[in-house]
């Protein structure tokens, strides 16, 4: 349905006026006289809503509402990957590690690959996806979210590591998230505090079908999401972490999770626990670390291009509520 739009300018006096387009102000008229159908109320009443004056101004800060952010958001993910924009698929994984692309690149025969002045990207329009690494940290997870807007993929799946919060979790588990506690401090820029951080639901349920067509096991639950990076150290912190009933700890989730739903992209998550912190020589250290990749990454990251290639066939419609 084809929503009505406003254009807003500012007069010499600086007091916003609105400008009413020729089919509201027709669709007013009916409605005033009487005439209008059921289905003509309706339509105003999602176009009031459309042009309600607290909408435009959220959506303006949006790069979907928002002309000038969108073309230097295309710029600064250009840049920024080296890749140009027709150059991204649809289907997009998003990694912290080098290792990732590397394999990325030697499974996909077809693959571009791009290193651009902070993340690297490679492409393979056969698979018709994309993977990029964007570094580590809730700040890059933020932005890169933001800046995957202006390619509107159809699914964003992150492959993350995490730190086992759970007694029952051990090393090559995977974990499938259903929501972040939003522990850092980029989220609060795009929703107030109380708002969950949720991946998209149609994300997760395809990438729990590809897991159990491999007879792979994997636990859901929630995850904390920090900015501490030294909280192994931390008793408070760790209590916390008990008492939050979280399954894993890690750094990018909430991040991702927030500024994707603002921004209109699908994400979802599958995370590898990498280390068990709370155990007695479980923190994670350059040699175990080694011994990670060597036995488990290279099946997370078959699994996340399969996923990601596979629901673009197979994957249902996801559709964004409009707020």
């Amino acid at each position: 349905m084809k929503l009505v739009t406003l254009s807003v300018k500012k007069k010499t006096t600086k007091k916003k006026v609105v400008k009413k387009s020729a089919a509201e102000s027709s669709a007013r008229k009916i409605i005033q006289k009487g005439k209008q159908s059921p289905k003509a109320k309706t339509k105003l009443q999602v176009d009031d809503y459309t042009m309600h004056p607290m909408k435009l101004k959220l959506n303006s800060g949006r790069i979907h509402g928002n002309e000038e952010k969108r073309k230097i958001a295309i710029d600064m993910l250009e840049r920024y990957t080296g890749h140009d924009l027709k150059d991204f698929q649809k289907q997009i994984i998003l990694t912290n590690f080098q290792y990732y692309s590397e394999r990325f690149n030697a499974l996909l025969d077809d693959s571009h690959s791009t290193k651009g002045s902070a993340f690297k990207a490679s492409s393979s329009k056969k698979a018709q996806v994309t993977i990029i690494e964007f570094g580590v940290g809730a700040a890059m997870a933020a932005l890169i979210g933001e800046l995957l807007a202006v390619v509107e993929p159809k699914a964003v799946l992150f492959l993350g590591l995490a730190g086992a919060v759970h007694h029952s979790l051990k090393v090559g588990d995977f974990v499938l998230p259903i929501a972040s506690i939003r522990a850092e401090g980029v989220s609060r820029h795009f929703l107030p505090s109380q708002v969950p951080a949720l991946p998209t639901f149609k994300v997760q349920k395809f990438v729990s079908q590809i897991l159990v067509e491999h007879d792979l096991e994997y636990r859901t639950g929630t995850i904390h999401s920090t900015d501490y990076r030294f909280w192994e150290f931390d008793q408070a912190f760790k209590e916390n972490l008990i008492n939050e009933r979280v399954l894993a700890v890690e750094m990018e989730t909430a991040a991702l999770f927030t500024s994707c739903f603002v921004s209109k992209v699908n994400i979802g998550a599958l995370l590898l626990i990498s280390d068990l912190p709370l155990h007695r020589g479980g923190i994670k250290t350059k040699a175990s670390a080694k011994s990670v990749f060597r036995k488990y990454t290279d099946r997370h990251i078959e699994i996340g291009i399969e996923a990601m290639a596979d629901i673009a066939d197979r994957g249902e419609k996801i559709r964004h509520y409009t707020w």
